[in-house]
């Protein structure tokens, strides 16, 4: 079964349900905001796709950080954020069995797929 976490008002999540559904794929959906986020998961997508894929600089939520918060960004700090801030995620994140994959490109269609 793939795990689907992002946030259930995210467009591109709602697409990647949906893609999955139409493809008959078993998933489940786990939303961030309501579900919450395990250190050990985010540290688990951290040593996976490393800090620089998950953080997504280009949300909402990043603009709306203080310049300090936003500025000389470290692994740790990163971490600190998304934990704090969980929808500083880059969505969709798909686990499928120890995989991890960020996005809905198709290239991570094509290996939920597979």
């Amino acid at each position: 079964m793939i795990k689907v976490i992002g946030i259930k008002s995210c467009d591109t999540c709602r697409k990647a349900v949906s893609w999955l559904s139409k493809q008959e794929i078993d998933h489940k959906f786990h939303d961030l905001r309501i579900d919450g986020l395990e250190v050990t998961r985010l540290f688990g997508w951290i040593s996976a796709v490393g800090w620089e894929t998950l953080l997504n600089q280009r949300s909402t939520t990043w603009r709306g950080l203080s310049v300090a918060e936003k500025s000389d960004i470290t692994a740790e700090k990163a971490e600190k954020l998304m934990l704090a801030y969980p929808t500083l995620i880059k969505r969709p994140v798909f686990e499928v069995g120890r995989a991890v994959y960020v996005g809905f490109s198709d290239t991570i269609q094509a290996a939920l797929k597979a």
